[in-house]
């Protein structure tokens, strides 16, 4: 799972996306750069694990959000400048979904630190579960019982790589699940933006406030001056997130829903051989069992959507 500044699951499409007629071979690139999406993701996951090894975790956060600030600004100018202005309409969901990025990138940069990358990953592979159970619950969305029963199967997953009782289940856990929900509430509150608010307005002020927060963390944690390796993953961490998002909306572009969803689990194994590579991490047996259930629930409802929507 990326790290969370922007989610990939949007169930409605930015205002800067129009829908367009699929062409031969759409899908194969959908796939691609969905694939290309999950890895920036994790790659940048991998390398804040790495340097808030030495480096205080906040610091690392307000440095690499001013690094994603500048990305931002720099792909906005070539599209016409951002767009500050926030809607009377959308000033809600704005609120909702901000305090979702806030809250969700706290908790699972947290949890990222003590948490195997690829335990931490397939714990967040339960979202789009738990956002489809979120869209029934609140927005009165129709949810069958196979769909229901792909939930259930899908929580039985995540409670198997944690395992509640046992030795691996602590306070981390606790927080890597927090820090899913949060993520669910930032893509509830997303579905919510009209097509007058521009995506790059939503990531820029996302940007702007979790960079804040990590300034206003830094100042009880300490600051150390950062070396230039570090400086250098940093803007390597960036440029990551920054490609992980411009390849997630243009996934969403070229693609259908149906075809190109799947393989956004392709984080997942991406996490297991960067956590093997570079943290000497292998997940153990139950990891595997469960991050199967919950990736295979995952693409169930994904076919169950598309056959649902086919018949409609």
């Amino acid at each position: 799972m990326p790290s969370p500044l922007i989610s990939p699951l949007r169930r409605t499409r930015p205002a800067s996306i129009r829908p367009e007629p699929l062409q031969p071979g759409d899908n194969l690139r959908g796939a691609g750069l969905m694939t290309l999406s999950m890895i920036g993701f994790t790659c940048n996951d991998a390398i804040i694990k790495f340097v808030t090894q030495d480096m205080p975790l906040y610091q690392a956060i307000t440095l690499r959000g001013l690094f994603v600030m500048l990305a931002l600004v720099a792909l906005a100018s070539r599209t016409g400048g951002l767009r500050l202005r926030i809607p009377q309409a959308a000033r809600r969901p704005m609120t909702l979904r901000l305090i979702g990025e806030i809250g969700s990138t706290l908790l699972f940069l947290n949890a990222l630190q003590r948490m195997a990358i690829a335990d931490l990953t397939a714990v967040m592979q339960s979202l789009p579960l738990v956002v489809m159970l979120g869209a029934a619950l609140f927005f009165g969305e129709s949810l069958g019982w196979r769909r229901v029963l792909a939930v259930g199967v899908g929580m039985l997953g995540v409670l198997i790589i944690l395992r509640p009782g046992g030795g691996t289940f602590g306070i981390w856990s606790l927080v890597a699940l927090g820090a899913m929900l949060m993520v669910a509430l930032r893509d509830l509150s997303t579905r919510q933006f009209g097509r007058d608010v521009a995506s790059s307005t939503i990531a820029f002020y996302a940007a702007v406030l979790v960079t804040l927060t990590g300034l206003l963390f830094s100042l009880g944690q300490g600051w150390v001056l950062p070396t230039g390796a570090q400086i250098g993953l940093l803007l390597l961490s960036a440029a990551f997130l920054t490609v992980g998002y411009v390849s997630a909306v243009a996934a969403m572009r070229v693609g259908e829903i149906s075809a190109v969803s799947p393989f956004r689990y392709t984080s997942l194994l991406a996490a297991i051989v960067l956590g093997l590579v570079i943290f000497g991490d292998w997940p153990d047996l139950w990891t595997w069992v469960g991050s199967a259930l919950v990736v295979g629930a995952g693409i169930y409802t994904i076919w169950r959507e598309a056959q649902l929507g086919r018949r409609r």
